[in-house]
């Protein structure tokens, strides 16, 4: 508590692998850079994606589609964490508390943001995009959540099984798109939010015991089995959604994400030589510690800076060159410098939210509240990410699954979850 990012880094024992860490933040790194390049913003305020206007970069999301790499370090500490904390709700709690404050605080400033602008009449144009946009990244939040929740049980499944436990779960991700694609059986493809990215979670339980072995061959078979089902089968070529498409790698999340996750962990396993002889210098690791201790204030705000610097431009009438013409990307350094100078000056306001707080006392209790309680934030966030911050007034519903969800209720949920893993996680006061 209180130290300096140089006082963390000198402080940090020679057992930490460093390089997980450098994962973290690299890969939370390239999703917002990937974010801020792919907004094609026109003069008449609409939002389209840079993918769609140019289809051959798609290709590039095959090397810079990293949410799996997020996740599968997500699993390496998450396994270290749990075997440090066994107690369910002690667990939940310490591992949920720098996520769902800072969470929570985006959704109770865009909230009441919302309120304003649409009392105000003033929730047209840029800003009701805005208001429905924002909220999108907030769907990482909700399966992230789902990881902490499921880590006892598939920890011990990979104690006992191995890799036979991350089989069972590729396995359920190949049983799921057989039933979609070839018997057509309705909602079985929302399952694989929780096969894929479970399995890509267990990959990095397999990396915290030293299980993966052969990364050259893992990353050979996931970009091997990625390429086939892109040429043979119904999927898109791009592995981030794209408007309008049919068939998307990502919502839900298909077999074919999957064998990307294998790819890239096996190709990230494959750099760790010199990946960990790189953060080993002092001043990459100090780097590295300062920005993981911003790293989710800096995530769930980076859009908001994103859409203000295009708001600021229209509002002073700055030319918005068409996407993707020559002056476009004239323009990009310059946008991604003011979209990074907006986003320190939001981390700077926000980032007391995810500062560590102190560990509360180990306890037996309270597991029940605490797994009723990640659901309801699961679901709340999920909610969110759908529905977004337009409709507070009239109760915008999108369907979450298969179950419509309001932006109100959402909110609702998400806030109750959250005060519950809270409470959870606390020893009761006696005497």
């Amino acid at each position: 508590m209180g130290m300096s990012a140089r006082e963390l880094a000198a402080a940090t024992p020679a057992t930490r692998d460093r390089y997980v860490d450098l994962l973290r933040v690299a890969s939370l790194g390239v999703v917002v850079l990937g974010h801020w390049l792919m907004a094609a913003v026109t003069g008449d305020g609409r939002v389209g994606n840079l993918l769609a206007v140019v289809p051959e970069l798609q290709l590039v999301t095959w090397v810079f589609q990293v949410m799996p790499v997020f996740f599968f370090v997500g699993g390496f500490s998450h396994a270290l964490a749990h075997r440090s904390r066994p107690r369910y709700a002690a667990f939940l709690r310490a591992r949920l508390q720098r996520l769902l404050r800072p969470t929570m605080v985006f959704v109770g400033v865009w909230g009441a943001a919302a309120l304003v602008l649409q009392a105000a009449g003033l929730d047209g144009g840029l800003a009701g995009v805005a208001l429905r946009l924002v909220a999108q990244p907030l769907w990482f939040i909700g399966i992230y959540l789902a990881m902490v929740a499921f880590t006892p049980p598939l920890l011990r499944a990979h104690e006992r099984w191995g890799w036979g436990a991350f089989g069972a779960l590729a396995g359920g991700a190949v049983l799921v798109d057989v039933l979609r694609f070839a018997a057509d059986v309705p909602f079985v493809e929302f399952l694989n939010f929780a096969f894929v990215w479970l399995a890509v979670h267990q990959l990095g339980f397999l990396r915290a015991d030293g299980m993966i072995r052969r990364p050259a061959f893992l990353a050979g078979a996931g970009l091997v089995g990625a390429t086939a089902l892109v040429a043979l089968g119904p999927y898109p070529l791009s592995m981030v959604g794209m408007p309008g498409e049919k068939v998307s790698n990502m919502a839900p999340p298909t077999l074919a994400l999957l064998c990307h996750g294998l790819w890239l962990v096996g190709a990230v396993e494959l750099l760790k030589g010199p990946g960990a002889r790189f953060v080993a210098r002092a001043g990459v690791w100090r780097a590295v510690v300062a920005a993981n201790g911003i790293a989710m204030t800096a995530f769930l705000w980076h859009l908001t800076a994103m859409l203000g610097v295009y708001g600021a431009m229209l509002g002073l009438g700055a030319e918005l060159p068409a996407p993707a013409s020559a002056a476009w990307w004239a323009q990009v350094p310059l946008r991604f410098a003011a979209a990074g100078l907006l986003t320190a000056l939001l981390v700077a306001v926000f980032r007391r939210f995810e500062a560590p707080v102190p560990a509360a006392p180990a306890t037996d209790e309270g597991g029940p509240l605490a797994a009723l309680g990640i659901t309801l934030a699961l679901f709340g966030v999920l909610g969110l990410s759908l529905t977004g911050f337009a409709g507070l007034f009239d109760g915008h519903a999108a369907t979450l699954i298969a179950v419509p969800v309001t932006a109100p209720a959402a909110v609702g949920l998400a806030l109750v979850g959250w005060l519950l893993v809270e409470r959870a996680g606390r020893r009761r006061r006696t005497g």
